[in-house]
């Protein structure tokens, strides 16, 4: 019968319109009230419209929600690798990224002057970037991931490092990660066959040692002794680079203007 799409679509407008009244009487003033009323109100049971009151309040975003990449990085206190990338500075998501807006740098041995297995620079133009995820997607080492992170609206256009983010900006840590998509990172935890950075894996299976059954965020607040051990483990680390700060310091000067040079051929590039 003609008509009946239409007839159809305004009962399901007008069952909106009257639920909406029917959880206001329900709630008794409270539906605004309240972290764990707006939960309700963003979950299954919620019934009816209701009014986001932006910025004091945001709908959550789901695991898959995809935004400006980032990069993973270790704990600052992590055992086995503290701070370091998980990054390998390969370039396959430079490679496939469809508008070119990723631009790396390796890391190289100061002395022997051959590349190391870190990223020294890493720019992501997020002007140009339209947040496909196939840099997540094809990175063989899980190193970079999509960021929940939408409010990064700008007044200026040519400001310096507010449109193009640098390593510093993109790095993360993994528990990060974990907040915002538990889910995923358990399933790709599985597919590496543990938390940690495949190559940490590769080498400890190889090696009998067991791999952490849980994040080490979480087993560092499950295991006071462990965190306690990482705690020493870092101040020996920082005692070890104070009484050799006179080369690191040179290097750090020298990677500090390897980061200039590279930011400067970018915008060259760009132009």
């Amino acid at each position: 019968m003609n008509g009946m799409g239409i007839l159809k679509g305004l009962g399901v407008t007008l069952k909106h319109f009257f639920q909406t009244y029917v959880d206001d009487i329900k709630y008794g003033g409270r539906k605004y009230i309240g972290n764990e009323n707006f939960e309700t109100r963003q979950g299954l049971k919620a019934q009816g419209a209701y009014t986001v009151q932006y910025p004091e309040e945001k709908l959550a975003m789901p695991e898959r929600f995809r935004f400006v990449p980032f990069l993973v990085v270790e704990e600052p206190d992590h055992p086995d690798r503290a701070g370091h990338d998980w990054c390998t500075s390969c370039g396959i998501c430079a490679k496939v990224c469809p508008p070119q807006c990723i631009w790396i740098v390796r890391s190289e041995d100061p002395v022997t002057k051959r590349p190391v297995p870190e990223p020294e620079a890493f720019f992501i133009d997020i002007d140009i970037c339209m947040n496909c995820g196939y840099c997540a997607e094809f990175c063989p080492f899980d190193a970079i991931k999509m960021d929940h992170d939408y409010e990064m609206a700008d007044y200026d256009r040519t400001g310096v490092g507010l449109h193009i983010h640098d390593k510093p900006r993109l790095s993360k840590p993994f528990s990060y990660y974990y907040d915002i998509a538990p889910t995923t990172a358990a399933e790709e935890a599985a597919g590496r066959g543990g938390w940690e950075h495949p190559d940490v894996i590769k080498e400890k299976k190889k090696s009998g040692q067991p791999v952490m059954d849980k994040p080490w965020h979480m087993l560092r607040a499950e295991d006071p002794e462990a965190r306690a051990a990482a705690a020493a483990a870092a101040q020996a680390a920082a005692a070890s680079a104070s009484a050799s700060a006179g080369p690191k310091v040179d290097m750090a000067a020298e990677r500090a203007k390897r980061r200039q040079e590279a930011l400067a051929r970018h915008r060259a590039w760009k132009q």
